[in-house]
């Protein structure tokens, strides 16, 4: 089993930097046009030029705004968390959902008590309707 260990290394970075490769803009592709990028780490990736190239030269690699990681961002601007019982937001959204369907059902109700006052004329023979 162990003998197989590089050669899926390989297949691993392989197909890392072709779909890396794949999904960068093509404004952050540097010295290349990204179609021959492409066909770099299509061509050389079982010897590692063609993934090792585009990961070291291929792709512009910036820092993120402000010079922080995405972690240490996400780890200042963490947000509190607040049950939907709590949450004063999710519960006018459920007071305006009760509200529409309360018309809704009165709506429904009314056009109910239309149709069986409609049904009892006929049956009465009262029906404007009939000739």
């Amino acid at each position: 089993m162990l003998r197989y260990l590089p050669f899926l290394l390989v297949l691993a970075l392989w197909i890392y930097a072709f779909i890396d490769c794949l999904n960068t803009p093509e404004q952050e592709v540097k010295h290349l046009p990204k179609v021959v990028w492409v066909i770099i780490v299509l061509l050389f990736g079982e010897v590692l030029i063609g993934p090792i190239a585009w990961l070291a030269a291929g792709r512009d690699r910036k820092a993120t705004a402000g010079g922080s990681t995405p972690s240490a961002w996400h780890r200042n601007h963490r947000t509190e968390f607040v049950a939907p019982d709590d949450n004063p937001d999710f519960l006018k959204s459920l007071k305006d959902e009760n509200k529409k369907d309360e018309a809704l059902l009165k709506d429904w109700e009314a056009d109910l008590r239309r149709r069986e006052e409609e049904l009892k004329r006929r049956e009465n023979g009262d029906d404007p309707q009939q000739p």
